[in-house]
């Protein structure tokens, strides 16, 4: 049997702002997660659903991070785009301002940067990719980056002093490598939310979960990510938090507002 690892504490970050409006599933969910990437525009959201979603974060004392991605709004920021190195850092710092300038209004802080879809999966494998994504966190002042364990930017942020914070999907099928299946797979994508509730607890209290070949996968995380665009996925936040608070994990976010601030109380 796998041996047990006890966590004390653990983030629930959830996407959100991908409407054209704030939705009640994000109101939803809002409700139970402790950490709101929001999308900044580029493969979905605007500004006025970024500023709604801030407000609604900030009066539920929910962290907000940037959800950026590829310039890919017709498909969802999921297809791999062809982007120069030096243009890449110049989207993701674009999409981190007009969120933080919406944030701001709201009267919270943007702390972390989660790329999303292609994206994210690319700086795990691709050095130039990673290279960029590591850049832009570099030239806005550090903040957390969200990145799966064991890619290629982990190094790369770790060496250029960013901190990494890892992230599971529970709402997620993985590999035996560690990788996650693609979404096109059979058992790619997690849709009960029950399921999914079982999945988050073996990923915090057990250290890894089970992959579609049925063999067991090592998988640290630090904090555990729902897709908001999934289907019941209001139900699916509330069933995860729910069962991590009776396995007694405590939830709370990885990257307090407080730490995206100088000591001038300004953001960097």
């Amino acid at each position: 049997m796998f041996n047990t690892v006890v966590m004390a504490a653990v983030d629930l970050n959830a996407d959100l702002a991908e409407g054209e409006d704030l939705s009640s599933t994000d109101l939803e969910i809002l409700g139970s997660v402790t950490s709101a990437s929001l999308a900044c525009g580029f493969h979905a959201g605007n500004r006025s659903v970024m500023r709604a979603t801030a407000e609604a974060a900030v009066r539920r004392g929910v962290v907000i991070g940037a959800h950026v991605s590829y310039r890919d709004r017709d498909g969802f920021g999921r297809r791999a785009v062809v982007v120069h190195p030096a243009q890449l850092v110049e989207d993701i710092l674009e999409q981190w301002t007009a969120l933080d300038e919406e944030v701001g209004s709201a009267g919270g802080a943007v702390t972390y940067l989660k790329p999303h879809g292609a994206l994210y999966s690319r700086m795990g494998t691709d050095p130039v990719v990673a290279a960029s994504v590591v850049d832009a966190v570099s030239r806005l002042g550090r903040p957390a980056l969200v990145a799966q364990a064991g890619t290629v930017v982990v190094d790369l942020a770790s060496q250029a002093g960013i901190r990494v914070v890892v992230e599971g999907f529970p709402d997620r099928g993985y590999l035996a490598a560690g990788s996650l299946a693609a979404r096109d797979r059979p058992g790619a994508l997690v849709d009960d939310p029950s399921a999914t509730a079982r999945r988050a607890v073996s990923l915090v209290k057990q250290g890894g979960i089970q992959a579609l070949d049925g063999t067991w996968v090592r998988i640290d995380v630090e904090t555990l990510g729902i897709h908001g665009d999934a289907p019941g996925a209001g139900e699916t936040a509330l069933r995860v938090r729910s069962a991590l608070t009776a396995e007694a994990v405590d939830l709370r976010p990885f990257a307090p507002e407080a730490d995206a601030r100088s000591e001038d109380g300004h953001l960097p």
